[in-house]
């Protein structure tokens, strides 16, 4: 199946690297144009002019999406050159592990308005042109573990468990103006993050995954082009669990 775009503008956060980059570059290859987004200039600058150089079209946005201020900014002026982002992919997260009783304020803090909060504002502040347009995809890549939970990332968990309540919820309310939400469960996927994990950890987690390996991050994006292709358009509301069937 050939996977159709007319002419759709996508903003992907987290898009310096791993899967949100992955994200981007399947999108671009589809014709659709793209905003990476990261906290660090030179990687989301990099991801877009990897783009660029394959003929795709992609700009780049330094934003720390935890700074509501700098989001709302951000939206504020991709609208005014844009008129409408009709793709966001929330991708942006981060971790900062520890079991609850030593885990401090601040890494509760970081990871819910790095991981959830984000997801909230970027939404919000470019929700509006896409009601008016009455067309648009929001896709939130939460995790496996806001599914099934994983001792010693209480923060992490709920901030992507968050998403996927949010991601129902929203679905719910702009569904009337053909506007999809729906959330992307990765499990273990092959990233700058599990590559620094050591052989023993990796062995651990491969015997909790029934497919035995982790993912690609290919495979995330594969699902993530369809969900904000045309040919998705009967589907909102749901998260799509893209790990090896760890959560069966």
């Amino acid at each position: 199946m050939q996977l159709t775009f007319d002419q759709r503008v996508a903003l992907v956060t987290g898009a310096g690297r791993g899967i949100g980059r992955e994200i981007a570059e399947s999108l671009a290859a589809a014709g659709v144009t793209v905003i990476c987004v990261s906290k660090s200039d030179s990687s989301c600058g990099a991801a877009a002019e990897a783009i660029r150089e394959k003929g795709g079209k992609a700009s780049h946005l330094a934003v720390d999406v935890s700074d509501t201020a700098a989001v709302q900014a951000a939206c504020e002026n991709l609208l005014k050159e844009f008129g409408t982002i009709d793709i966001l992919v929330n991708n942006a997260g981060i971790t900062r592990d520890m079991l609850m009783l030593r885990m401090s304020d601040e890494d509760w803090d970081s990871v819910i308005d790095t991981n959830l909060s984000s997801c909230f504002h970027w939404t919000k502040n470019l929700l509006r042109p896409m009601t008016r347009k009455r067309w648009g995809r929001i896709i939130n890549i939460s995790s496996v573990v806001g599914v099934i939970g994983n001792a010693g990332q209480v923060n992490y968990a709920a901030a992507k468990a968050g998403m996927i309540g949010m991601t129902k919820a929203l679905a719910r309310e702009v569904a009337s103006r053909s506007i999809t939400v729906n959330a992307v469960a990765p499990g273990f996927i092959e990233t700058d993050m599990t590559a620094g994990l050591s052989d023993e950890v990796k062995e651990m987690a491969q015997k909790t995954i029934p497919l035995k390996r982790f993912g690609k991050t290919s495979e995330i994006a594969s699902i993530t082009a369809f969900l904000a292709s045309e040919q998705s358009a009967y589907i909102t509301g749901q998260t799509f669990s893209v790990d090896g069937g760890m959560a069966m």
